[in-house]
């Protein structure tokens, strides 16, 4: 049940627990009691909304950092991983297998915000042994969602004489 629920979250954050419990024929309280356990477990992060900024005419600039780190004794990367994310800057944070070991997306208002934060906060960082900044120049697909309209989908009024 609780795999099912989250399937629908991740689909549509609002939807109401009254909404899941009809698509699954279960009683609301069962659905909101279980909403609220995994809340409390930290399996549900957030409810959240996927905004095209571009087409809301907000000016953003984000990039793509690959970081080379050193690890530190006793606590690997996990250090280093929670100073890199109490930047407000750094909206995500991977870990990676490869040459790289960690993969940051940074957002701000311009390039300059964005290289002065990686020359001034990221690359400084004492387990840092370099980075390496792609800047993303357009997003065609964010968390499942395309951002452009599929060919073929004409959304125009069929008119018949």
């Amino acid at each position: 049940m609780k795999k099912k629920i989250l399937e629908l979250l991740e689909h549509n954050s609002r939807i109401s627990p009254k909404e899941i419990a009809v698509m699954l024929g279960l009683p609301v309280q069962e659905v909101s009691r279980a909403m609220e356990e995994m809340e409390e477990e930290r399996i549900i992060l957030s409810y959240s909304t996927l905004i095209d900024w571009e087409k809301a005419g907000v000016e953003e600039v984000a990039a793509l950092i690959e970081v080379k780190a050193t690890p530190e004794q006793d606590v690997g990367y996990d250090h280093l991983a929670r100073r890199i994310c109490s930047y407000p800057e750094v909206k995500s944070l991977f870990l990676l297998s490869g040459t790289y070991d960690f993969a940051v997306l940074v957002v701000g208002k311009s390039l300059k915000e964005v290289a002065n934060f990686v020359a001034h906060k990221l690359a400084p960082l004492e387990q840092v042994q370099s980075t390496v900044t792609h800047f993303i120049l357009k997003k065609y697909k964010d968390s499942g969602i395309v951002f452009f309209e599929e060919q073929g989908s004409d959304k125009r009024q069929v008119l018949q004489p």
